[in-house]
């Protein structure tokens, strides 16, 4: 599996086509929308295989700290660990850019899989406008 960032308009649609197979058709999130105001400035990950696209994250920077959002894994290619390998991918490169800390929502479902890369649970859950339950989460890079 090759992650790498996307740099070319191309790349970062194949982010976007992720995002929306994961959460707009699969999950069904239409409120808030998948493509936001921050994903102009955002640092965009696109995970690849000899298959093809198999899944997206994005970094915002927020400070010190790199919020990580859209994190997503084709369903073709859940069950193999790219989840975690996307995610230890973008915590080593948020530390190399010289982040403190890295944060993001989760889906509560999802909270287990954040907590063995690091990440602690922090607040009460909360409906992010998506009808699904999230808690933030923080971790030291």
């Amino acid at each position: 599996m090759k992650i790498t960032l996307a740099t070319t308009e191309a790349e970062r649609q194949a982010c976007f086509d992720v995002r929306d197979a994961v959460f707009t058709i699969e999950q069904g999130i239409t409120d808030p929308p998948d493509i936001d105001e921050y994903d102009a400035d955002a640092l965009h990950y696109l995970a690849q295989d000899e298959t093809g696209v198999a899944g997206t994250a994005r970094i915002v920077a927020k400070g010190e700290t790199a919020k990580i959002g859209r994190v997503a894994v084709l369903k073709s290619h859940r069950g193999i660990g790219l989840g975690a390998q996307i995610m230890r991918a973008i915590l080593d490169d948020a530390k190399a850019r010289g982040f403190e800390f890295a944060a993001l929502e989760s889906q509560v479902h999802a909270i287990a899989f954040y907590e063995r890369l690091g990440f602690e649970a922090d607040g009460p859950d909360y409906d992010d406008g998506s009808g699904i339950m999230h808690r933030m989460m923080q971790a030291k890079l």
